[in-house]
């Protein structure tokens, strides 16, 4: 009789092949241990093939013949999450209620302006939306607590959720005006900054390596949010990255400014929309990621056109439009 295995061993074998161990695997699939045994027993019985290699107190490693049918485990349950997407398109009408997370770095004007178009077009539709940093979307994500996410961080690429890129942000140093590093008018070395007060997200959803990235002063605060850092350094109280698309108005006033930092990276953080791959967004949800994506596109693409603007875009006066649309 030829072998038949079952989804379900499929499923188990995935899981403790990338976590690791079957004690990992029990957990992550909410299951006893020996369940786990018992079924990868199973499924080695029905292939007639040794999958996983275990003596001793070793963790299983995959054998030869583990490693192909892994490969082949895992097309398996992605042409099923592909199944069971065609059907719920084919029988889902219009959502009663959209559960969207947004990260901080998504400019606050666009978001504002999908969500009165949203409300405009799905009267009928509840909206549940969470804003929080782009490790809290993709956190979100992976427990199935929301639809959709905007701006996930990169981790979140996994075979269970589906992500494509939309939009791009970017951090940059400031501080307030009235700030002594920014009465200064000249390119800071690390030396300039070393003694002056850092604001410096402490995020405790992400993962920690006890690394800073663009941390340069020996003194620093940690905040919680970007949203409180933001205001710090409005206030005065010390400089520090913060995301283009949060500055657009203190930009344009003059109150915060763009201080050129020695060692600073200014980098770009893509902006994706994600959703689990088995469960993909219905007509509102995908209308939201869509509207996120054109919205976005009115963004500058990279760094250097951002400064740019910033660059060509005075304190006061009609020209700061410019910036308002672009940043």
């Amino acid at each position: 009789m030829l072998p038949n295995p079952t989804l379900d061993q499929l499923q188990v074998f995935v899981a403790v092949a990338e976590t690791g161990s079957f004690s990992a695997a029990a957990r992550q699939l909410n299951r006893a241990q020996s369940v786990i045994s018992y079924t990868i027993g199973n499924l080695e019985a029905q292939l007639q093939l040794t999958l996983l290699e275990r003596s001793g107190s070793r963790q299983p490693v995959l054998t030869d013949a583990g490693r192909a049918i892994l490969e082949d485990a895992r097309r398996m349950i992605s042409d099923l999450n592909s199944l069971r997407a065609r059907s719920k398109a084919l029988t889902q009408g219009l959502e009663g209620e959209v559960k969207l997370a947004v990260s901080v770095m998504v400019p606050d004007r666009l978001l504002v302006e999908v969500l009165r178009d949203f409300q405009e077009s799905f009267e009928t539709v509840r909206l549940r939306l969470t804003v929080g940093s782009p490790f809290l979307v993709s956190r979100l994500l992976d427990q199935g607590a929301i639809d959709v996410g905007i701006g996930g961080s990169m981790e979140m690429s996994t075979d269970a959720l589906t992500s494509e890129r939309i939009g791009v942000s970017f951090l940059t140093p400031v501080a307030a005006r009235d700030h002594r590093l920014a009465r200064l008018g000249r390119r800071l070395t690390t030396s300039d900054v070393r003694e002056e007060i850092q604001i410096v997200v402490a995020d405790s959803t992400a993962p920690s390596d006890g690394k800073d990235f663009n941390v340069f002063s020996r003194r620093t605060w940690r905040v919680s949010d970007m949203a409180t850092k933001k205001q710090l350094i409005a206030g005065g109280l010390g400089w520090g990255g913060v995301p283009l698309a949060m500055l657009r108005d203190e930009l344009a006033s003059g109150e915060i400014v763009r201080l050129d930092v020695d060692a600073y990276e200014t980098m770009d953080y893509p902006i994706f929309a994600a959703w689990p791959a088995a469960s993909p967004p219905g007509p509102a949800a995908k209308w939201l990621v869509e509207r996120f994506r054109d919205t976005l596109l009115r963004c500058p693409t990279s760094v250097s056109d951002a400064l740019q603007l910033l660059h060509e875009t005075p304190a006061h006066g009609a020209e700061s439009g410019r910036l308002n649309r672009a940043v």
